[in-house]
Order: structure tokens, then C-alpha cells, then sequence
């Protein structure tokens, strides 16, 4: 696999060099568009990669490329056919119901609320009731834009909220030779960690945290149009890193006990 990025996990004054890398990949039939008359792909400037001509839409039919440069041919009354096919075309299937927990996180894919129409209110109420009590989540299968996907239901807010799911062959194996290693984590350290993991443990707060590259590239726009030079501000020169680990650990600890201490005005 290509790492997509590189940089570092900063756990208090411990530093972890990291590689990031996709954890699942999207196994959708992807479409070509191709030239009716002689099959030709579209190019970026809308001309056909075999005549040349300029092409419109209505020149255009769907490609599906089963093997390298040759496509089965779908015109939009045929993809419509094979979408109307699928049971879960219009209906969210449920399946089962399961707790929550059971559901390993990196199966998600997108949240989208489900709201009732007039006629359904009271089954809507229903469901969402039972879902609450329970502590469970339907597990689902719905088709969504040309898709069919694993969904779960669940209860937020008193809504009900569908997840769209990744299918099991769509997440990758975590193959790193690097997380096979044995590695020795000696008690002390192993006891300090999770000392310092428990002085750092609070109650999530969403409206504690900003997407702060976003609000910079707003400001940085705004500047632009004003005319203005974006000017970086200067980047402050980095704390030498410890390299001991234990030592690393320990001066971490410190610095929570002293965070504690001046947030109780002690």
C-alpha cells in the first residue's frame, strides 16, 4: 500500500513517527463514457479518443471496461432496469438487529437522518423507541446512488440516523512487518502510560474543537480578495524531542500534574 501521509502521533511529550495510509477502498462498478457510433472513450475536451469529433451529450452511452480497452455497453433505460431489480432500490432493508459494540468503527462510511413523511410518523416512533430501549442498532441493506450498501439505524437526537457501511471485502488487510515485531515494554513504563493516559482522560466536548485549516483558508481567501499578501507567520522553533522513552514519560506526567494543579488553583 502507498502511504497517503507521513508525520508523527504526539502523546504528551513521547513523539511516534507515523505512515498513513487508506483503510478501505471503495469496489464500485465504475462507468466509461463512450461514443455510440464507434464505442470511442471521451476524452477531458469531449472529443472521441478514435473520429476526433467534438462530442455532446447525446453522443455518449455508459461503458462498463470488463477487461483492458473492451466495454459492455449500458444505455440509461438498462442501468434503470438493473437498479429497479434490486429489492433495496427504495426500501432500507433491515436484516437484524445487533448492539452497537459489535460493529467494528472502520466499517463506516457517511451518516445520513431519516425523517418520516406524514402517514409514517407513528411507526417511525415506534421503531425509534424500540431502538433506544434496547441499545441496539438495525443492521441494513439500502441502495443508494447507483450502490447498494451494509447500513446500520440508530437513535440521535430522536432521529433516526442511517450509516452507510463498507462491505467486508472492501476493507484492507493491515499487512506492516513492522506491527509483527516483538517489542519489549517494560512494566514501569507500561504502569506510566497508563497514568498518563488517565490524567488526560476528560468527557468529549464537540464544540471544543475547529476545523482550523478550514477557518485559515476562509481568512487566507478573504485576505486574496481584499488584494492582500498571505503572509505565514513564523513557525516557532520545536522543543527538542526526548529520546528516552521512560524519561519522556515521566516529564509528561509532570506536566499533567502541573496542568491539574493550576486549573485547581492550587
Amino acid at each position: 500500500m502507498q502511504a497517503i501521509w507521513r508525520g508523527a502521533i504526539n502523546f504528551g511529550l513521547i513523539s511516534i513517527p507515523v505512515r498513513l495510509f487508506s483503510a478501505t477502498e471503495e469496489k464500485s462498478v465504475r462507468f466509461n463514457l463512450l461514443h455510440k457510433e464507434d464505442g470511442g472513450r471521451r476524452r477531458a475536451n469531449w472529443t472521441c479518443s478514435v473520429c476526433e469529433k467534438t462530442l455532446t451529450q447525446e453522443d455518449l452511452v455508459r461503458g462498463y471496461e470488463y477487461e483492458k480497452g473492451a466495454y459492455v455497453e449500458f444505455t440509461d433505460e438498462e442501468l434503470q432496469k438493473v437498479q429497479n431489480s434490486i429489492p433495496t432500490s427504495h426500501t432500507v432493508e433491515v436484516v437484524h438487529f445487533t448492539p452497537a459494540e459489535d460493529i467494528d468503527p472502520i466499517y463506516y462510511l457517511r451518516s445520513y437522518y431519516l425523517a418520516p413523511d406524514e402517514l409514517g410518523i407513528k411507526a417511525y416512533a415506534l421503531l425509534r423507541k424500540a431502538l433506544a430501549q434496547t441499545d441496539r442498532v438495525a443492521l441494513a441493506k439500502v441502495a443508494i446512488r447507483d450502490k447498494e450498501r451494509l447500513a446500520t439505524l440508530r437513535v440521535r437526537d430522536n432521529v433516526l440516523v442511517l450509516e452507510t457501511m463498507y462491505w467486508p471485502d472492501e476493507i484492507r488487510e493491515a499487512r506492516f512487518p513492522e506491527i509483527g515485531a516483538e517489542i519489549e515494554v517494560r512494566d514501569q513504563e507500561f504502569k506510566m502510560a497508563q497514568s498518563l493516559i488517565d490524567g488526560l482522560t476528560e468527557d468529549f466536548d464537540p464544540s471544543a474543537y475547529r476545523d482550523l485549516y478550514r477557518e485559515t483558508l476562509l481568512t487566507a481567501a478573504e485576505q486574496k480578495r481584499a488584494g492582500n499578501e498571505i503572509v505565514a507567520p513564523a513557525v516557532p522553533e520545536e522543543a527538542p524531542q526526548v529520546v528516552d522513552l521512560t524519561e519522556a514519560l515521566k516529564r509528561s506526567l509532570e506536566e499533567v500534574k502541573a496542568r491539574g494543579k493550576k486549573a485547581s488553583g492550587e
